[in-house]
């Protein structure tokens, strides 16, 4: 048995950041997740294809080809208790194999065979028993197309079936999948012996003892047959890494002869081979000098073919879109690693460090941000959080996860820290999770990944969804299909080329409230930021205040009267501050200070309230949009026009209702497929208007 190579060289890291070796991260979405998935919800009791019927096959049944009528004979065999063989097979000069014979694994007997000369020969029972269950095909060509019928069946054993729990331990259904082969392999040369392989492979499924889809026999037998082919592989696999390495640096020389503004470094061992290697673009540099408040140090992936860490630096534009600062590859994941990955960052960037960085639950990786970045805010992704709650508590909560992980996300928002511990005290206990050492853990990170602790450390508004999906489509335009670092080096430098990403965020947006504070804003902020900030002016008008005697004001919602916000206005020199602290940690004002702002009829926002990071002119790609306002509202104007005296028309009657609806929603589907172009103008936006 042997392995198939991966067609990526890139694999998320699935060790658990507690340490322990039982543990295994699980992501959603992953293929090789999936496949576990899979396994643990089918394979432990019955074959992924079992799952549909499977009538009794029967003479005169036709199927295309052999193999497809093995098959469904081997679920059929399955679901009743038993397995199947190949038998006999007959062949002809004309037709090839004509005829093949598929009986009961226990048919026929066996031979009596000649003993070796040994002093105590082993005399193993067979288990065939001359059961007469069979199905035999035999082949014909009709109208010039091959299939398969059914010549022969028999249903009829002369022993007893076996039960589901039985049945999946016959050999014949006893199959170590791809991703199990890999693990095992992983674990054999870290020097695990085959009964614990076999405990870490039951503790990653969640499944009780024994209740693998093989035995420790299938993994002893499997390791065995794989040694010598992965002693062969770790000789070629460490020739392979060797090159690629050198080739991958002799690329980065030659980028910088011809780029003098791209930036590599590397470290070598004492034998003068490459161990880390770290490289950036003269562009990235340059984003990073508009960018680098918020930067994002992502350290999921590995490659097991070249035994290294991926490390990718991000930031956020003002679009709101992924930017590519830098590319490290590690020999490991020890302090001295990460340690020369940060100090080479802040050199590519002209040593200027970020406000605050974004990173994943690493012991390591804290240690050293809080040793060469002492003035740097640390905070853990909140989906880093998120994806590993469910290989961390599914299992031991049940049914019970979702309302767990529902109370933790309201424990995430809390605003005081007080408030906070108390609360995950009482959640800690509600779930039986008090001496649970993930809780633990999780609990430890606190200052890194709650709300309550991180409410005013900015971060921009990289913890969102949307921005984790933004990476996530990057990392896949990135790394797939990948099987040397020279491919892998050239598929990021195209995608880290801002003049190659796709700009497809919002360009015009509506007034909706009409307010002038509203207008004055759209005219200074990005689309995407403004978008951001029209949300919360929206959500302002739900909202009352209460002057208090020192100025400050009370901001709640009209029928949230239990919750409240604190809101400083200081006139001399127009500062305001609201206890949510959303400007201090995204950079866009929040509803309760705008609504405070609206109170004392300001008409234009301040200027120190507009971060430059998210104004319309802080961009890396020139725009030509000069008069999107202009004719983004004389559309807006014509559309609500006509929409207003369409909707006025449709309510006559539930006739004209149901008219109007139907072609409604048949044009918005030929609008979708039509190609976007950029010859849209002003001119053309009146014509069309002043025809309507």
């Amino acid at each position: 048995m042997t392995m198939k190579p991966s067609d990526n060289i890139w694999l998320r890291r699935q060790q658990c950041p507690c340490g322990d070796w039982k543990c295994y991260i699980k992501y959603e979405g992953d293929h090789q997740t999936a496949v576990s998935s899979q396994l643990l919800k089918s394979e432990t009791t019955t074959t992924p294809s079992s799952t549909e019927i499977v009538f009794t096959p029967y003479v005169g049944q036709i199927f295309k080809t052999d193999d497809d009528a093995f098959e469904y004979y081997s679920n059929f065999a399955r679901k009743n208790g038993f397995s199947i063989r190949k038998a006999r097979s007959t062949e002809s000069q004309n037709l090839g194999i004509y005829r093949r014979d598929f009986v009961c694994y226990r048919s026929g007997f066996n031979q009596p065979r000649k003993k070796a000369n040994v002093e105590h020969p082993r005399d193993r029972k067979s288990v065939r028993c001359g059961c007469d269950a069979k199905m035999y095909l035999t082949k014909e060509i009709v109208d010039g197309v091959t299939q398969w019928y059914v010549s022969q069946f028999s249903n009829i054993h002369n022993h007893e079936l076996l039960e589901d729990d039985q049945v999946r331990l016959l050999p014949a259904y006893r199959k170590i999948q791809e991703a199990d082969q890999e693990r095992i392999l992983l674990l054999s040369k870290a020097g695990f012996p085959v009964n614990r392989i076999v405990k870490v492979l039951e503790l990653e499924r969640g499944v009780q003892a024994g209740q693998l889809p093989f035995i420790e026999k299938d993994v002893r037998n499997f390791v065995r047959t794989c040694k010598k082919t992965v002693q062969e592989n770790d000789a070629l696999l460490t020739e392979k890494r060797e090159n690629d390495i050198m080739e991958l640096l002799e690329v980065c020389r030659a980028r910088a002869e011809r780029d003098m503004d791209f930036l590599y470094d590397y470290t070598t061992d004492e034998s003068k081979k490459v161990e880390s290697i770290a490289w950036s673009y003269g562009e990235s540099v340059r984003a990073y000098s508009l960018y680098g408040d918020v930067v994002i140090f992502d350290t999921s992936y590995r490659s097991i073919t070249y035994g290294l860490v991926l490390g990718m630096w991000f930031g956020m534009d003002n679009n709101g879109k992924a930017i590519f600062f830098g590319c490290v590859l590690l020999q490991d994941e020890s302090s001295q690693s990460f340690t020369w990955a940060l100090q080479t960052f802040v050199r590519f960037m002209r040593g200027r460090c970020p406000q605050t960085i974004l990173t994943d639950i690493d012991a390591s990786l804290r240690e050293v941000i809080a040793r060469e970045l002492p003035n740097t805010k640390h905070v853990i992704c909140r989906w880093h959080v998120l994806s590993k709650l469910p290989s961390w508590f599914s299992l031991a909560l049940g049914s019970q996860f979702e309302d767990f992980k529902a109370e933790l996300d309201i424990l995430h928002h809390l605003e005081s820290v007080e408030d906070f511990e108390q609360q995950w005290n009482l959640l800690m206990a509600r779930f039986g999770l008090v001496s649970d050492k993930h809780a633990t853990l999780l609990f430890s990170y606190r200052g890194s990944w709650s709300n309550s602790y991180i409410g005013g450390y900015f971060v921009a508004l990289t913890m969102n969804a949307e921005f984790s999906q933004c990476l996530d489509t990057f990392y896949k335009r990135t790394l797939s299909g990948q099987v040397c670092l020279r491919i892998f080096f050239e598929q990021l430098r195209i995608a880290a080329c801002f003049e190659n990403q796709v700009r497809d965020g919002i360009q015009y947006m509506p007034i909706k409230t009409c307010m002038p504070i509203e207008e004055h804003a759209r005219s200074v902020l990005s689309p995407y930021a403004f978008n951001v900030l029209q949300h919360e002016m929206v959500l302002s008008m739900q909202y009352g205040t209460q002057e208090m005697g020192d100025g400050s004001y009370i901001v709640r919602h009209f029928n949230k009267m239990d919750s409240e916000d604190l809101v400083f206005w200081i006139p001399d020199d127009e500062q305001i501050h609201c206890s949510c602290k959303e400007f201090e940690h995204s950079g866009i004002l929040c509803r309760h200070a705008l609504r405070v702002l609206l109170v004392k009829n300001y008409f234009q926002l301040p200027e120190k309230y507009f971060p430059f990071r998210w104004r319309r002119d802080c961009s890396l790609i020139p725009t030509n949009n000069q008069n999107t306002h202009g004719y983004g509202d004389e559309c807006a104007q014509a559309f609500h026009s006509v929409a207003a005296t369409l909707f006025t028309e449709s309510l006559m009657s539930k006739e004209r209702f149901n008219y109007v609806h139907g072609e409604m929603c048949r044009l918005l589907e030929g609008v979708r497929s039509m190609p976007l172009t950029r010859d849209f103008s002003p001119t053309m936006t009146t014509n069309n208007a002043s025809e309507s």
